[in-house]
């Protein structure tokens, strides 16, 4: 089978690593449970793949990504064997910079719009499922560790993926680079995360009267 190792395939290989470690710490540091190896590797494992096993099947693209590309499985046990050896480090870059979670949600709309807009999908959708395959890990991973999805928390989250994904439709139909147009989208992705969670931004809340 003829794989694509282009700038942008060593990318989301990047972003399926960083969710890994993702949701690997978090489970580390849920003092509520004790967990194994297993549950840890498991946790990293279901954060990284989520949001793309998602996309895959609504988009019809069997076998899904993780299935057929072994190489996504190695990024995960790399992003695991990290956690393990390197854990207070990687905490603490994931609790004072919100490092991994950010990275990820990024590289993971940009690359997950791509895949949409391959399949022939339209504008609208194509940036849907680029936020769906962001965040739809860490809703996962949020549900497993009993704590509220970063999706339903005050700071803008799911929005910036949307917005990042927009973007790179945008810049896509211009005929922009595809490696700048990936690293563009993907940064601004990650500036509006920092930006919201720094100066504690939202949306208006709807109120029920």
């Amino acid at each position: 089978m003829h794989m694509d190792f282009s700038f942008s395939y060593y990318i989301g290989l990047a972003g399926i690593m960083v969710f890994a470690i993702s949701g690997a710490i978090a489970a580390l540091e849920h003092k509520e449970h004790h967990h194994d190896v297993f549950s840890v590797f498991f946790t990293g494992f279901i954060t990284a793949i989520g949001g793309g096993t998602l996309r895959d099947i609504t988009l019809g693209n069997y076998p899904v990504s993780w299935v057929k590309d072994e190489n996504i499985l190695w990024a995960i046990f790399l992003g695991f064997l990290l956690v393990i050896f390197f854990p207070k480090l990687l905490t603490k870059l994931r609790n004072e910079l919100f490092l991994f979670d950010t990275l990820g949600i990024g590289i993971y709309t940009v690359l997950g719009t791509r895949i949409a807009l391959d399949h022939g999908v339209n504008f609208f959708a194509s940036a849907l499922l680029g936020m769906i395959s962001a965040i739809f890990g860490g809703v996962i991973r949020d549900t497993l560790m009993n704590e509220v999805p970063f999706i339903f928390r005050k700071e803008i989250y799911a929005t910036a993926c949307l917005a990042g994904a927009i973007l790179y439709l945008i810049l896509n139909s211009f005929s922009t680079n595809g490696n700048m147009n990936l690293v563009v989208s993907a940064s601004v992705v990650v500036l509006i995360r920092i930006v919201a969670v720094r100066y504690n931004l939202g949306l208006p809340k709807i109120k029920i009267f």
